[in-house]
């Protein structure tokens, strides 16, 4: 490995919220270790591993030059974005003018859908379901319908397109997201199924929003196919977004984008993004981003992507052999593992509760998979060194699943 990828980083008091909120009762942190027990991050979805140094070096490049005002996005910027989506996704019909900036992925799910539907419209959302989705919607004013993916016997996430048609058609739903790769169940989509989703999209006039954040952090035998090249109605149809964010480890700095082919829709959500005067780009996160965005970035995202199976081969391989009565899939994408505890629960008597609870306490801070829509399901962030995830699985072997 040429980059770092084993330094256990003390992230305590340089605001982590991974380790910051811990027994704070915020949100949905979790409880606070008990005493003899360091907290192991692995529920807020950001990483524990030092930044490609030369996001690092750009940053303090531009921050020496003391002069911080208004400024347009840089010809670099653009060039970046076009050089990594033509390198990693094969994309080669993209433009500056497809590109424009949101503050968060979730900013441009808003606004996206403002520019779709009316306030209290229905929207199509697959469950389990990003929480992020679920607040943004309910806040904004808009009804969640949810078509549950399902396991097949190879226990493998698929979309259930008998399931979706049906409340797209009896629901008059005209508006639907589509979150890929799958957060929090790990699922890259194969072209086929995106095809099939679209085709659906077509037939009932339904826009898409394809969140695909992730879309960088695929594990090796998968391959991310970009939902605007499926076709091209799939094209005109959906607006892209992105971030080098879960890439990167970037969230902080606030630095995504969409991709929008469709002149009329484009003019539509640039339109609703600067209403509010809110949706500027940060100086910092534009050159971080053409560093992240380079050969430099390209080698690091190889190696972690090799970093991340390792660290899946080895949890999956735990819970395969060591905890009967716990089922997860196992990724294709993400750093994210969906623990489903609900036999392991049945047969020891236990509620999901008491096995959080059980992890907190000795520092496995996981996230409770009940807001993500498993009602018996841990969420849990496989995004660290190999050690402590090691550590993490042997606290979970001698004090929870045992």
């Amino acid at each position: 490995m040429s980059y770092d990828f084993t330094t256990v980083l003390d992230r305590r008091g340089k605001d982590a919220l991974a380790v910051d909120a811990l027994g704070t009762g915020s949100g949905f942190a979790p409880a606070a270790p008990k005493d003899g027990f360091d907290a192991i991050p692995m529920w807020v979805a950001d990483m524990n591993f030092p930044a490609l140094p030369a996001i690092t070096e750009a940053i303090i490049r531009r921050a020496r030059h003391p002069a911080y005002g208004y400024f347009s996005p840089s010809q670099d910027y653009y060039d970046a974005i076009i050089r990594w989506h033509r390198s990693r996704h094969g994309v080669t019909s993209l433009e500056p003018a497809y590109i424009g900036h949101e503050n968060g992925v979730l900013g441009g799910v808003v606004s996206a859908l403002n520019v779709f539907c009316s306030r209290g419209d229905k929207v199509l959302v697959h469950s389990p379901t990003y929480v992020g989705f679920t607040n943004s919607l309910a806040n904004c004013g808009y009804h969640i319908v949810h078509s549950p993916l399902t396991v097949d016997g190879g226990g493998i996430w698929r979309m259930d397109f008998e399931d979706m048609e049906q409340k797209l058609a009896e629901q008059h739903i005209h508006a639907a997201i589509l979150c890929s790769p799958h957060n929090p169940c790990g699922r890259v989509w194969e072209r086929w199924e995106l095809e099939k989703a679209m085709a659906l999209y077509a037939k009932y006039d339904v826009s898409v929003i394809s969140d695909e954040i992730w879309s960088d952090l695929i594990l090796p035998g998968s391959q991310h196919i970009p939902t605007q090249s499926i076709s091209q109605d799939a094209k005109n149809r959906t607006v892209a977004l992105y971030a080098p964010s879960k890439t990167f480890n970037l969230a902080g700095l606030v630095g995504s984008y969409h991709v929008v082919y469709n002149n009329h829709l484009r003019d539509r959500l640039e339109k609703e993004g600067s209403l509010s005067h809110y949706n500027a780009m940060n100086v910092l996160s534009m050159h971080a981003l053409a560093a992240a965005y380079s050969s430099e970035g390209e080698q690091w995202t190889d190696e972690l992507c090799r970093v991340l199976e390792g660290n899946v081969d080895y949890a999956c391989g735990c819970i395969r052999d060591r905890f009967p009565g716990v089922w997860t899939a196992r990724p294709q994408g993400t750093y994210m593992l969906f623990l489903d505890c609900t036999q392991w629960c049945k047969a020891h008597g236990s509620t999901i509760d008491q096995v959080l609870k059980s992890g907190w306490d000795v520092g496995v801070a996981w996230q409770d998979g009940r807001p993500f829509h498993g009602p018996c399901h841990i969420r849990m962030n496989l995004a660290l060194p190999l050690s402590r995830v090691q550590e993490a699985f042997r606290r979970l072997g001698q004090h929870v699943f045992c």
